[in-house]
């Protein structure tokens, strides 16, 4: 039986409506088409392809600030949602992707030959990510996982002439795969479970009807491809080798953008249980068990980074640290913590880039990545210097910079949660000191590059390199986000 003529007027409204709300990710995608037809063209072949790339971004950024969205809105039949939640993360992922091309242009990863390329699969690991953040319906959380993965495989090997980047994308693509297959398993689980797919439909039908074993297992195991995507212990493993063996422009993808999507889906994901049935032992189960994770993953990252000499695998093992601190506010299942958490989630953006952006500034003038290269830095170059300063001391989290106003809001969350009483509350205020204790822990190595920075005397050569009047602006914009975020977060 065909459908009337009413409700194929109805399902052609609902779809223009939604496809306008989707503009941006529709002109990433136009954007990535451009960049792969552009090598067909004289002109195309002539210019680097994040040239094409940037304006799109960009006018997708300022179609996300015309949308206004305060009550959440379901798109393409349930599929996805539009609420304020998932418009901050898309346009924070859209910043870092103009960020990110704006990077790899000034330092030359990738190159013009390869710069469709990079920027295809960028701006596709993006528009993953994006689906991500917005994903309301289990079939769209796996599918907007796959599209962030993929694209980040091949950027893990994209130093095709470097050996430890062919191993780096080759474990991550094993991993990633298993990863996934978990949580695809996992999610049929909880459809069997549910008897729908819709994250409140599913949320709600867990909250009512009980323990159930097969739900148990079904969370647990997307809940794994999950922190897979964050590198919480303990799988975390792939996260060092793979930031090793990238080039640091990649790292910086994976660090921010890859965490931000998993946050927020993470995030998502949680408060749908929360608002299911606020209280209920299978959500308080759920935040026990984040917080016990988050714990772990805070305490190894910090500690492994402490014996690191390589700037890209501390960062990388810092990576893993940060996602822990969010992933204890998350377990609290408030909305204080929410807002904590995107905060952080900001603070972060121009922090990690900027540290990931000097490590490649540094590659480029001495050919090394470690921490000797970093040594008398502030002799030779005073404004990289004072920028690599300021970014590792905002992830340390010293005041007045945007480091500390994020951790202060994130202790300050599960300080609040831990005054419910009882053993719960307990649990939360030990989850607080083990935070402090690992903020304490991290002066240890991210003071190590401070001092190298500032007290130890120049060794090796340097090379004045390209770019280095655009890539010190683009340091101190960076630089400048971390001190305005840092005094204007209240």
């Amino acid at each position: 039986m065909f459908p009337s003529d009413e409700l194929l007027n109805a399902l052609q409204t609902s779809l223009a409506s939604d496809l306008r709300r989707f503009v941006p990710e529709l002109l990433i995608s136009l954007a990535i088409l451009l960049c792969l037809g552009s090598r067909a063209f004289r002109l195309g072949s002539r210019l680097h392809a994040s040239l094409l790339a940037v304006p799109f971004a960009i006018a997708a950024i300022a179609l996300l600030c015309c949308q206004t969205t305060v009550e959440p809105r379901e798109a393409f039949s349930g599929l996805l949602v539009l609420d304020p939640l998932a418009n901050y993360l898309r346009g924070l992922l859209l910043i870092f992707a103009v960020l990110a091309l704006i990077l790899g242009k000034l330092t030359g990863i990738p190159d013009r030959d390869d710069s469709a390329d990079y920027v295809v699969l960028l701006l596709g690991g993006t528009l993953g990510m994006m689906l991500m953040t917005s994903a309301n319906h289990l079939l769209m959380v796996f599918v907007g996982l796959e599209m962030a993965s993929l694209p980040c495989y091949a950027l893990a090997g994209f130093l095709k002439d470097r050996r430890t980047a062919g191993e780096a994308a080759l474990k991550y693509v094993i991993y990633g795969s298993a990863a996934s297959s978990v949580a695809l398993f996992g999610i049929s689980l909880l459809v069997i479970s549910a008897g729908t797919g819709s994250l409140t439909g599913v949320a709600a039908a867990l909250t009512t009807k009980g323990f159930d074993p097969l739900a148990v297992v079904g969370l647990v195991m997307l809940l794994v491809g999950f922190a897979f995507k964050l590198s919480a212990v303990p799988f975390h493993f792939w996260c060092p080798d793979v930031f090793a063996g990238a080039a640091a422009e990649v790292g910086a993808f994976l660090s921010v953008a890859s965490k931000t999507a998993a946050v927020g889906l993470i995030l998502r994901v949680v408060l749908s249980f929360e608002h299911a049935a606020t209280g209920c032992e299978f959500s308080q189960g759920l935040g026990v068990g984040l917080l016990i994770v988050a714990a772990i993953t805070t305490t190894f990252g910090n500690l492994a980074a402490l014996a690191q000499t390589d700037m890209k695998r501390m960062l990388a093992y810092s990576t893993i640290a940060h996602a822990g601190y969010m992933l204890m506010a998350i377990a609290t299942r408030s909305s204080e913590a929410s807002s904590a958490v995107l905060f952080y989630l900001t603070a972060y953006l121009p922090t990690s880039l900027g540290a990931f952006a000097v490590v490649a500034v540094v590659r480029n003038r001495t050919g090394s990545e470690t921490i000797e290269a970093f040594r008398g830095l502030l002799i030779r170059s005073p404004l990289l210097g004072v920028t690599t300063i300021l970014f590792f001391l905002s992830l340390l989290g010293l005041p007045p910079l945007a480091g500390f106003a994020g951790k202060f809001q994130v202790f300050v969350a599960i300080y609040d949660a831990g005054h419910i009483g009882g053993d719960l509350g307990r649990l939360y205020q030990i989850g607080l000191a083990i935070a402090i204790v690992n903020t304490v822990l991290g002066a240890g190595y991210y003071l190590r590059v401070v001092r190298a920075v500032t007290l130890d005397e120049p060794t090796g050569t340097w090379n004045a390199g390209k770019n280095h009047t655009a890539i010190g602006v683009y340091l101190l914009i960076l630089t400048l986000a971390v001190v305005a975020l840092g005094l204007t977060w209240g």
